[in-house]
């Protein structure tokens, strides 16, 4: 197990320091996770691996990316903007759950869910490498698909304070500012409110 780099450090600590509606809305993070509405429940089943294997989330306590995924397809808006060659984002990540429930049957399973770590794990390399070919992976250019993935996993799971923990983030500065940024007469530009790094 690696060893924490901000050990201890729990960035709803300071929340005293947030405005009111900041703070309503990272509390919400946590304590009030959307339910899955776009997505069916085999859908949900084989993305919520997916997304545990791509923010390598292997243990509980895990923040519920795919919840997030869920509720920005379902209830918009999107990031404004699509590649010529591709689905629109929900599309897409229907193609990839179809895509990879396809390649375990191959594999003799029902679905990626119930696959074995390590073989959802190889299909995740495959499909991170864009080397995934037949069926429902020949509707899509799979590397811009990994791409649509990846943007819409990395925003859920790093809009998450949990993560924040992670990264060593002290959350937002606002009212409190920054004091000591920009100081270079300073030894330390770091402000006396962020977190320690243990390790590199």
């Amino acid at each position: 197990m690696a060893k924490e780099r901000y050990p201890g450090f729990d960035v709803l600590e300071q929340a005293s320091h947030w405005d009111e509606v900041t703070r309503a809305l990272v509390f919400d993070r946590v304590e009030r996770v959307p339910k899955i509405r776009f997505f069916t429940h085999r859908e949900a089943a084989t993305l919520g691996v997916l997304c545990d294997l791509l923010t390598a989330q292997d243990r509980e306590p895990k923040i519920p990316v795919l919840a997030y995924v869920d509720e920005k397809l379902h209830d918009g808006p999107l990031d404004g903007f699509r590649y010529a060659d591709m689905p629109d984002d929900p599309e897409t990540w229907r193609r990839v759950a179809r895509g990879l429930d396809e390649q375990a049957e191959k594999l003799g399973a029902a679905t990626y869910a119930v696959l074995p770590r390590a073989e959802q794990l190889e299909l995740c390399r495959q499909f991170s490498r864009g080397e995934l070919r037949g069926g429902t992976w020949d509707t899509l250019n799979v590397s811009r698909a990994f791409g649509v993935v990846m943007r819409h996993v990395c925003e859920a799971f790093y809009s998450h304070p949990w993560a924040w923990n992670e990264i060593g983030f002290p959350g937002p500065a606002y009212p409190r500012g920054y004091a000591s940024f920009g100081s270079p007469h300073l030894d330390d530009e770091s402000e006396a409110w962020e977190p320690k790094e243990v390790r590199d």
